[in-house]
């Protein structure tokens, strides 16, 4: 489940990987100067950022449409417009 995972990122001993990436010499440059600004202590802190703030709109977006697909497949069954509701009341107050 998504909000699983997303708790999941917020442990400090996560397991790590080191990769290689290919990034233009001006786009780094670009990064060094704006992470002070970003109060990042250096342009692969800021990267890291720019990689999980787009990972994490992605992931809503995704599961997102993934629950309206559910909701739509569960009307489509016969489930009640109140009991999906309530369904869905009662996983927000989760």
């Amino acid at each position: 489940m998504l909000i699983d995972r997303l708790k999941s990122r917020l442990t400090k001993d996560r397991p790590m990987t080191s990769i290689t990436l290919r990034i233009p010499v001006d786009v780094v440059e670009s990064m060094k100067a704006i992470a002070p600004q970003r109060d990042f202590s250096g342009y692969q802190a800021l990267l890291k950022s720019y990689l999980s703030e787009g990972l994490r709109r992605d992931e809503a977006q995704f599961a997102s449409h993934q629950q309206a697909r559910l909701i739509e497949a569960l009307k489509r069954q016969g489930v009640s417009e109140e009991i999906i509701e309530a369904a869905e009341r009662e996983l927000s107050a989760a």
